[in-house]
């Protein structure tokens, strides 16, 4: 079995070299809320370090909505929560029919706790062709207290 132990500095640099789409140029973006002080394009757009945040409590919808027709092969969340303990969940899905039909790609939750875990990021490797529509819904805390929702970084690629 051939193996090798790879360092933190080449993980580093594997996430560097990747080409992260250009989702300024390439689409249109829908939300249902934002916060003026945290607008979307620092969730999607590259050196943005603030992330988005909701202008409103409770369930939260993103929409990106492509020029053209994309093929998806990469896609990283993340996450961040150093205030609340609370239960999110986040419902990622794609349509290829301009939005009339869409397909789930990952449905997760994940407990933050601000003295343990107060991030999350999931890494999904995916193989979608033709997605003209990318949608990600986040109920920021399930047990229906009043929070709100957050995403400090969407990639594509």
């Amino acid at each position: 079995m051939r193996k090798r132990i790879i360092t933190q500095i080449m993980q580093e640099k594997a996430f560097s070299d990747l080409e992260w789409l250009n989702v300024e140029g390439l689409a249109e973006v829908e939300i249902t809320s934002e916060d003026v002080t945290h607008p979307i394009e620092s969730a999607l757009l590259p050196g943005q370090v603030s992330g988005w945040r909701a202008a409103e409590p409770g369930k939260q919808t993103i929409r990106i909505l492509f020029d053209n027709p994309q093929r998806l092969q990469r896609i990283r969340l993340s996450f961040e929560e150093l205030h609340a303990e609370r239960t999110q969940e986040y419902v990622l899905c794609y349509s290829s029919d301009g939005g009339q039909t869409f397909q789930e790609i990952v449905r997760q939750q994940w407990n933050f706790s601000p003295q343990g875990a107060s991030s999350e990021t999931e890494d999904l490797n995916v193989d979608l062709s033709s997605v003209n529509v990318l949608e990600l819904t986040i109920i920021p805390d399930i047990s229906g207290r009043e929070a709100y929702a957050s995403l400090a970084q969407l990639r594509l690629a």
